[in-house]
């Protein structure tokens, strides 16, 4: 039968006491000891099986430390001495399991929203089913109170989602027909008919608690460190204590050192807060991948942010339609049209007024090339188009002297404004805006605060709206007009000249300048496979100004973390002294020496609370 850390505790404990009242009985000493000896047997037998395992493996550990001492004092009859090591040992090693299960109460949570079932229709009935045998396809219907269990659309009414499991939101959102939503999120009022279009494993919620649990086992820099320095700071005790008994004939005195010296505080003070920084991220919907991302995020001192879809709404609207040529609604058509072939969020905007206006527009383009940051030539109704930015005419030979005015006006109130022209000559200009995020400016100042030391633009838009938006949001310093490879280059610059630089963006169209940023960070990354495949940080929901929230975590667990680190090599330094000293002995040096890996533990899990009184 195996016995648990907590039975063995318990056992080991009782022998212990049974000693103590043997010792005060007329009864021989003798049955005293054969307690004593069956404490250290109990709570030791899992300590020397962890010692002979790890020594297969060439491993020199605490475990090894303890069971040298442990034999050590039985083989002088410091029976107490070795009951009392193996008890407070065992002790400790279970009040740390348990203390750490806190750490990842974060991801147990997650667990816990994991949906249990799913009703789909199947031959016109309601059948409730395990969530791992819904199929693309199907469709799921969710009541008040329930889980949703895919990623889908909703093709059928309307409810309040709490998606705090993917988002960190707490406060339930609207969503309708056509909308997106995502497994393990919870209807609170309302009903829907959902298409399931991500299952299983591939939907957004099982791959974030899949990324969560594998941050959590990649190391810090930190960690790496202390594993190599405990790799050689354990045999150099061994070594040490040898010497000492060379030099001084005193055995009980060698062999307390090996215990007192074991660096376990020291060893865990690291994964552990990164345990509790992981798991307080993925709870507030900050997914933080590894270690080395924790600590390299706290250190960063250069934010460079896109613009379209991160600082700003990402949903550009037309403004105002300018004709030089035409009638207005003509060309609006005829832009509408040329820009149907696109996918650029600014073709959305002018296709989306123009349906407003004239309906569902039944011309498509004969013919179109798209030219990347530029533009597009179109072929409408039988005549060429050049529809696009200063570029895409000045590389055509295409004069903008008629509205260059008009257009620097634009520009200067923060448009972005698109030509329409022919080969020959400039048609008109459709003015187009995107609403600047309302949480941006709080969060840029935020970041000056937090000591950021530069945050930077980087956009596609035209010098002069880049300017006006910049200035609006209070970024000094900007670069307009660049192709997706200008912006990797522009990152390179700022790598050059400032040091470590981090890139923000929506996870779509920045995915080159995420992964060669030396960190990437994503706004809005639930569903969005390029953003939870390509950065390093991703933020959930479309809240910019949890980036503020995620350096501010980072840095906590960073401060956390060297605090671990001062206080379990003062404790080592102290208990070390002690023994030299003949002041500490070898029970009650191992009952400091838990009581601080309990400490360090438990500072660790304060970062969990971090945030909530925010």
């Amino acid at each position: 039968m195996r016995i648990t850390k907590g039975k063995r505790v318990i056992i080991s404990g009782v022998f212990i006491v049974i000693s103590f009242i043997l010792q005060r009985t007329d009864l021989s000493e003798w049955y005293a000891n054969i307690f004593m000896i069956a404490a250290a047997i109990v709570a030791g037998l899992p300590i020397i099986k962890n010692a002979v395992s790890s020594l297969r493996y060439k491993i020199l550990g605490i475990d090894a430390l303890v069971t040298i001492a442990v034999i050590g004092a039985l083989f002088l009859g410091e029976y107490w001495e070795a009951a009392a090591v193996t008890f407070l040992f065992m002790l400790g090693d279970y009040l740390e399991s348990r203390t750490l299960e806190k750490t990842r109460s974060s991801i147990k949570a997650l667990l816990d929203l994991a949906p249990d079932e799913a009703r789909i229709i199947k031959d016109g009935k309601e059948v409730l089913i395990s969530p791992d045998k819904v199929e693309q396809g199907d469709i799921v219907i969710v009541k008040p109170g329930e889980k949703i269990s895919v990623d889908g659309t909703i093709i059928e009414g309307n409810a309040y989602i709490n998606q705090s499991a993917i988002t960190g939101e707490s406060i339930p959102v609207d969503r309708k027909e056509e909308d997106t939503v995502f497994s393990g999120t919870i209807i609170e009022s309302g009903y829907l008919k959902i298409r399931a279009d991500r299952v299983g494993d591939d939907t957004t919620f099982a791959r974030i608690l899949e990324m969560v649990e594998e941050a959590q086992d990649k190391k810090a820099k930190t960690q790496k460190f202390l594993e190599v320095f405990s790799k050689y700071y354990t045999p150099s005790i061994i070594v040490l204590s040898i010497l000492l008994f060379i030099f001084t004939r005193d055995l009980v005195l060698s062999i307390t050192l090996l215990v007192i010296a074991c660096p376990g505080a020291l060893v865990i003070s690291t994964p552990v807060s990164i345990v509790a920084g992981i798991g307080n991220g993925a709870k507030h919907g900050v997914l933080v991948k590894g270690g080395e991302i924790m600590e390299d995020l706290g250190k960063t001192k250069v934010l460079a942010f896109d613009k379209t879809g991160t600082l700003t709404e990402g949903k550009p609207k037309v403004t105002k339609v300018k004709s030089f040529e035409m009638n207005e609604d003509e060309l609006l058509k005829i832009a509408a049209i040329g820009e149907s072939y696109s996918e650029h969020p600014l073709a959305k905007a002018i296709i989306s007024f123009a349906e407003e206006k004239f309906g569902k527009l039944k011309e498509t383009t004969e013919k179109a090339d798209i030219v990347t940051g530029q533009g597009l030539k179109v072929k409408v109704q039988g005549n060429e188009y050049l529809i696009g930015n200063r570029k895409l005419l000045r590389e055509n030979g295409v004069s903008i002297t008629e509205g260059e005015n008009y257009i620097r006006d634009e520009e200067e109130h923060g448009q972005t404004v698109v030509i329409v022209a022919t080969k020959g000559k400039m048609l008109g200009a459709i003015s187009i805006a995107d609403t600047i995020r309302e949480d941006a400016k709080e969060l840029i100042k935020d970041l000056k605060k937090q000591g950021i030391k530069k945050v930077v633009m980087l956009t596609g838009d035209n010098e002069r709206a880049a300017s006006a938006i910049s200035k609006e949001l209070g970024i000094y310093e900007y670069y307009a007009e660049l192709l997706p490879e200008e912006k990797v280059q522009a990152l390179e610059t700022l790598q050059e000249k400032y040091g470590p630089t981090a890139m923000v963006g929506d996870g779509v169209n920045d995915a080159p300048a995420l992964a060669s940023a030396d960190l990437g960070i994503a706004i809005g990354g639930a569903g969005a496979d390029v953003a939870m495949e390509t950065a390093d940080v991703v933020l959930m929901s479309d809240e910019i100004k949890r980036l503020s929230y995620a350096i501010g975590l980072s840095r906590a667990t960073v401060r956390n973390i060297k605090q671990n680190i001062y206080f379990a090599v003062f404790i080592a330094a102290v208990l070390l002294l002690g023994v030299l000293g003949k002041v500490v002995f070898m029970s009650s040096g191992m009952l400091i020496h838990e009581l601080s890996v309990l400490l360090v533990i438990i500072n660790a899990v304060r970062l969990l609370g971090y945030g909530e009184k925010r």
